[in-house]
């Protein structure tokens, strides 16, 4: 037999009597001198936490790592290169401005950035909400020049809303690359914590409906106005099946083609990734033989296939972005900025996990801040990272950044030297390259279930945030879902789960009794236990649900035993 003597403490003997705290006899002013001062120490680890690059470029084995990075960053250039073409429709510019956001932030972030292995550069979901905001304010209706005579319709000066457009999609850059530098330098890389996996999945997957719907136009060779804000998924749809009769026939032959052509590649590199040295560049290869075939057999002359069009030669001087846009993007520019870190910052930790070195999330904003800010002054518009390009580069044996400044130089090639070959590449190519690398995304559909099976509040995040983001646009759709995302976490911590506890025998376990046969309470003991911490808005609740599970349970086995005992006496009078 065992006998415990232990006393109870209240928390007033607690603080007046057992413990008491230590004396800090720094004063406020010492505190902050200590901060401020400076010494070399502190002055060598700032400068290679600001430029991560020192940390590993002096230690560099050349022997090790050199043709293992020259081998992913030109796999990862030929990758980036159609994909900069292609996404620049989805932001509404030209599409030399996104061979200039494939090589700029992607140089600068080789200096500044944490991650070895991702892929910097434009990316669908970031470049989709930057083209809402540049058609937004630079629509169709604006640029309508007079027509010559009354049976001539209105023609749109495509020159000029195009420039207009890309002013809009510089500033909007330049304000997110100021949001993402302050950001990491106020700490706030923990932003991220509040982007849940489900809300993101579910956000990116209603993204990838978006992209799907906005290319369908260049799929078929229909001409329909774009689209935005609230309903523009349902707008756009409804244009092109009303439009649908005016098919371009050779233009959707050729689109089909290379998708069919782009699948069967993704899927072969997909089975063969361990027998492959690099992965079949399908992307690449889509765009040089549309390209051959478009100049070839005329097909924007003789069968009016669009194509990309003129692509001008060289890099253009650093300018100032027009800060009047300023005031009417600032919004936009929270939930592109958040969106952009949050993709960057997940995939970062990812590939940081899985080859055993750390990220810090307040450098990546800065990096990504210092990307898009410099950047904006010579054209591009707003980047993050790349799935897909982020997989080829690690896939193909890249071990750090300088197989992303590789890759940038193949860019820099194309935009200084052969730009202008790619002019007859035809737009259905490269929406098809859009729609093939979306694929990825339409698999979080499979999320549905399993949630379903684990937690019905993480798939109420997934569908909400798809639902929001499908037909509120993805910058309100983004608000709703945090906003619903932070409701959950109030709701969880105003109604937690609570249970009373039992032994299960031969064990140190104890579970809910009334979830386990197993488990069994002790006599005369009752535990109570809760999965939230105790506060202002679920007090009461705690109180109540104590009473129910520990009082209201002590009293029905106090009524069991009187019961009990009631019939004891009655067999025993009865006996007698």
């Amino acid at each position: 037999m065992y006998s415990i003597d232990r006393p109870v403490y209240d928390e007033a003997f607690l603080r007046t009597q057992l413990l008491h705290r230590k004396e800090n006899s720094t004063t406020l002013r010492q505190r902050l001198a200590n901060h401020c001062r400076c010494s070399t120490e502190k002055a060598k680890a700032a400068v290679l936490t600001f430029l991560p690059i020192l940390t590993w470029l002096p230690s560099y084995p050349v022997k090790q790592y050199l043709l293992s990075d020259v081998v992913s960053g030109l796999s990862t250039g030929v990758v980036q290169l159609p994909q900069g073409l292609a996404y620049a429709m989805l932001a509404a510019v030209p599409p030399v401005y996104g061979l200039y956001s494939s090589f700029y932030p992607v140089l600068l972030y080789t200096f500044f950035g944490t991650s070895r292995h991702i892929s910097i550069g434009t990316f669908a979901v970031v470049s989709l909400m930057i083209g809402g905001v540049a058609v937004r304010e630079a629509p169709d209706s604006m640029f309508i020049l007079p027509a010559n005579g009354s049976n001539m319709s209105d023609v749109v000066d495509v020159a000029a809303r195009d420039a207009k457009r890309v002013q809009v999609a510089v500033v909007l850059t330049t304000l997110v690359g100021i949001i993402q530098f302050v950001f990491g330098l106020l700490r706030f890389g923990f932003v991220a914590i509040y982007l849940t996996e489900p809300l993101v999945r579910g956000f990116t997957t209603a993204a990838a409906v978006h992209v799907v719907v906005s290319q369908l136009k260049y799929l078929l060779g229909v001409k329909t106005p774009r689209f935005s804000g609230p309903l523009s998924v349902i707008f756009s749809v409804s244009a092109v099946v009303s439009d649908i009769t005016s098919t371009n026939v050779t233009t959707l032959i050729l689109g089909l083609v290379c998708l069919v052509f782009l699948y069967v590649i993704k899927d072969l590199n997909e089975r063969f990734k361990k027998k492959l040295p690099i992965p079949i560049p399908g992307e690449i290869i889509v765009v040089i033989v549309s390209t051959g075939v478009s100049y070839g057999l005329l097909l924007s002359e003789d069968y009016s296939v669009g194509v990309v069009g003129k692509i001008p030669t060289g890099l253009l001087p650093p300018s100032l972005p027009d800060f009047s846009l300023l005031p009417s993007l600032v919004t936009d520019s929270f939930a592109i900025a958040i969106v952009g870190f949050s993709m960057g910052v997940s995939l970062a930790k990812i590939f940081a996990l899985k080859h055993g070195y750390t990220v810090d999330g307040n450098q990546e904003l800065i990096a990504l801040g210092l990307c898009n800010f410099i950047s904006s002054f010579f054209q591009t518009f707003a980047i993050t990272c790349s799935m897909s390009r982020s997989l080829v580069q690690e896939s193909t044996g890249g071990k750090t950044q300088i197989a992303g400044l590789l890759s940038s130089l193949v860019v820099l090639l194309v935009v200084v030297a052969i730009g202008f070959v790619f002019q007859p590449l035809p737009q259905t190519a490269l929406a098809a390259i859009i729609m093939v690398n979306l694929l990825g995304m339409f698999k979080q559909f499979r999320d549905i279930p399993a949630l379903w099976r684990t937690s019905k509040i993480e798939l109420a995040i997934w569908l909400v945030a798809f639902v929001a983001s499908v037909l509120l646009g993805l910058d309100y759709g983004l608000l709703v879902a945090v906003a619903f995302a932070i409701i959950t976490v109030i709701y969880r911590t105003q109604s937690p789960k609570s249970a009373v506890l039992g032994h299960v025998s031969g064990t140190g376990l104890y579970c809910d009794v009334d979830e386990y046969e197993e488990a069994a309470e002790y006599e005369g003991i009752k535990i109570f236990h809760s999965n939230s911490s105790i506060y202002f808005a679920n007090s009461d609740l705690y109180v109540n649900t104590l009473k129910e599970k520990v009082i209201l349970t002590a009293v029905c086995v106090f009524m069991e035993y009187c019961t009990k005992f009631e019939r004891d006496i009655k067999l025993f009078l009865s006996s007698t």
